[in-house]
Formats: C-alpha cells, structure tokens, sequence
C-alpha cells in the first residue's frame, strides 16, 4: 500500500473575503455534490455497520425537504454541477421523488444521481426518472445468493437484481454496479460479477474497501487492492486502459473489457487516492457539510439554517469548510483517524 504523497493538514488558513465559488488552498474546486438524504438502510452489510443497526438520527434532526432543496441551491450557486443523492439508502426516504423534482427545477439545473443498494428501486426507478433523476449507481458485491445473503445480512438478492432491472428500463443510463471485493468472502468471484453485469448492460466498478467502520477497525492487509482485482479479472478478460485524459476528476480508471466497448472501472482510493484531482463535497443528513469523507471536523448549516441565516450566510459557511479541505485523506499515514461518523451518517 503506497498511501498518500502528501502529509494531512490539520490547520489551514481561514477563507479570503469575496470567495468565488467552491476553491479550496490547493487549487481544487468543488462541482460534485454527495448529499445523504437519511442515514437508515435496510441492509447490514458488514463492512458498513453492526447486525443490530446504528442509533438513527431523529426526524427533527434530519433537514427537512425545505431546508435540504434549499441548500442544495445555495451549492448549485456556488458552482455545483452534480448531485448524487444518497444514504444510508435514499429510496427510504419517503419524499425522495419530490426532493428529485425540486433539485431538477433549480438553474443552472444539475445532474442528479442517486447511489442506492436497489432495494425498492424496482417502484420507484420510473418515477425517478420522470422526476429528473439522471443515472443510478446500485451498490451489489456479489450475484451469488448466499454470499449476498452473508454480507448484507439480508435475503434480498432477487430485489436488488429487480431495481436494477428497471432502472435499465427507466432509462437511467448508464446503469453502473459498485462492488467491494472482500478477500475470503466474494475476492474469487468477481470475473464473474463482471460477466453477469456485461450480460446485462450494467457499467460495473471494483472499489477498494476503505476504513469506513471505526468501531469494527480496519486492517489493510484484508483490503483487496486494485491491482489483485485487476489481476482476477485478466485471467478471464482482455483489459485494455482507457487513456489517463479521459478519466478528469473521475475517481475510476477504466478499461475496456475484450476490445470494448463494454468496459469496467476499477477505483483505488487507498493504493493509488485520486485526492488530488478530487472536486466533490459533502452534506449530511443532519445539515453538516464535510469536504473529505475522512475529514474530522464539518460545518454545521442546520443551526445557522434555522436561526434565520440568509443564502450569503450560508454560501459563507460552506465556503469556510471548502477552503481548508486537505491535500488528501491520509489512509497509510501514522496520524490516520478514521472518521467517528459511520458511513450511514455521512453518505457515499
């Protein structure tokens, strides 16, 4: 594991006045936008969360439609060009398709995505769609029953391939998998994830597993790296890289797969980290803006959101927190915390 290039920076300087857009000290600017919708899922999956679940946020302290699609507007504002909506699971939020609709009715009108475990996706793909959603991305590590079932702690395979299914169907293209690749668990079948995703149309990216669990710890020799997955999947395909130009701020290298022009996407956020290059940011459930998945502070907009702070307030705030983002994430260096947020709470 090569880890980062650059020390973390714990204290940066405060925002210039007059800040223009999402910038940070590095010359990054933020146009993506993850935005956790809840922090609830219907899976336990195991390199996520405890059999037993989380303590969930109360609904007084989630941000209200209201509260979220104006937000949202105020980063669209600041140069925003992408929102992926997420969780814990996003089809759990009841009024996701109404949040959809108003998120599409703002200007500059972003792309919006979703990244979703596709259960339920199968009610709900077309309405999303109609409502503005633009693509889908559907979390599945492995087509194998029993392994899913061992994972994710749940018998719901036939429900996430069903999502899927519809999505297609939707429109909701390209339909792209994100699978995690566990070593003894699901690490000798993923050729075979990719032929059932090639077979079908669906676009599939291997993610290396990141320390995103802080009570269960993390040990990197667990991880399989891209280049294993790589490996495993050369044994079975003709992969040919894609050239570096056309990945931009992409955090997956991409390789056809047989010639093309199907192709798969391998993401090594702990080996190779695309910190450099990285233009998204944050907000969670609970109104907080966070400008690195592993940073340990975030801004709190909810509080300020509800004393009655106006749009520049809050273009202010979000500002702030954007401008000291560090160099990168850290993972491999001594000083690595792992965030006390779990990945439910702070949203893929």
């Amino acid at each position: 594991m090569t880890g980062l290039p650059f020390p973390r920076v714990r204290e940066l300087s405060p925002a210039p006045a007059g800040l223009a857009g999402l910038p940070d000290q590095l010359g990054r600017v933020a146009r993506d936008l993850r935005v956790s919708v809840t922090d609830r899922c219907n899976l336990r999956c195991r390199y996520c969360m405890p059999a037993e679940g989380l303590p969930w946020l109360a609904k007084p302290e989630m941000l209200t439609d209201d509260e979220l699609v104006r937000v949202v507007g105020v980063f669209v504002r600041l140069g925003v060009r992408q929102v992926r909506l997420t969780g814990g699971e996003p089809l759990l939020r009841r009024s996701l398709v109404d949040v959809v609709r108003r998120i599409a009715e703002l200007r500059p009108r972003p792309r919006i995505a979703m990244t979703t475990n596709g259960i339920g996706l199968d009610r709900l793909a077309q309405p999303l769609a109609a409502a503005g959603l633009d693509r889908v991305n559907v979390s599945l590590d492995t087509i194998d029953a029993e392994e899913f079932a061992d994972l994710t702690r749940r018998d719901r395979l036939h429900d996430v391939e069903a999502g899927l299914k519809a999505a297609s169907q939707a429109g909701l293209v390209p339909v792209k998998v994100n699978a995690v690749a566990m070593r003894g668990i699901n690490d000798r079948s993923v050729a075979q994830l990719l032929q059932w995703c090639l077979d079908r149309g669906y676009e599939l990216r291997f993610i290396e597993q990141m320390p995103l669990d802080a009570q269960h710890g993390w040990d990197a020799s667990t991880m399989v790296s891209a280049a294993e997955v790589r490996e495993r999947l050369a044994e079975r395909f003709e992969l040919t890289a894609l050239p570096e130009s056309d990945r931009g701020s992409a955090p997956a290298e991409r390789f056809l797969v047989d010639g093309g022009p199907q192709t798969v996407g391998i993401i090594a956020s702990v080996t190779a980290p695309f910190c450099a290059a990285c233009d998204r940011t944050r907000l969670t459930a609970d109104g907080q803006v966070r400008n690195c998945l592993f940073s340990q502070r975030e801004t709190d907009l909810r509080g300020p959101l509800r004393d009655g702070a106006d749009d520049d307030q809050l273009a202010r705030l979000i500002q702030g927190e954007m401008w000291r983002k560090a160099p990168g994430h850290g993972i491999g260096s001594a000083d690595f915390v792992q965030p006390d947020r779990p990945m439910s709470a702070i949203g893929g």
